[in-house]
């Protein structure tokens, strides 16, 4: 039971967001009864293909996690079931936690990188018009 509360603390603030003015849930953790905490269900609210696939991608790439998949409920519904199973003592919780912060370091390399090649772009564009003065 201790357990089950350290995990739903790691995760709340991953749970809600603000939207005009109002608490909405982003994401519910949902597990069969019977099952533990090695086989979760994460559904994640306002979302589709485009974290769900590179989600599943980053989550994959670590060792300890047998299955992980995801469905969109609905094309109309915008939600996806993102369904997490580790091997051994580890909860499933923690490499959604790993794949998620991975994925924010993957997406703010990119950024990076765009932002510099637009930064020298324009430097050479500057420097271009200069020499023709």
């Amino acid at each position: 039971m201790e357990e089950d509360q350290e995990l739903e603390r790691k995760i709340s603030g991953l749970k809600t967001s603000m939207a005009e003015g109002e608490r909405k849930t982003a994401l519910e953790m949902v597990q069969a009864a019977g099952t533990d905490r090695h086989c979760v269900t994460f559904v994640l609210h306002e979302e589709d293909h485009t974290l769900g696939n590179s989600l599943r991608y980053m989550i994959m790439k670590n060792p300890e996690v047998e299955f992980c998949g995801y469905t969109t409920t609905h094309p109309s519904e915008s939600k996806i079931n993102l369904r997490i199973q580790t091997r051994g003592a580890l909860p499933a919780v923690e490499p959604f936690q790993r794949g998620l912060n991975e994925l924010m370091n993957v997406c703010q390399h990119v950024l990076d990188k765009f932002e510099a090649s637009i930064k020298n772009y324009k430097d050479q564009k500057a420097s271009r018009n200069e020499s023709t003065f």
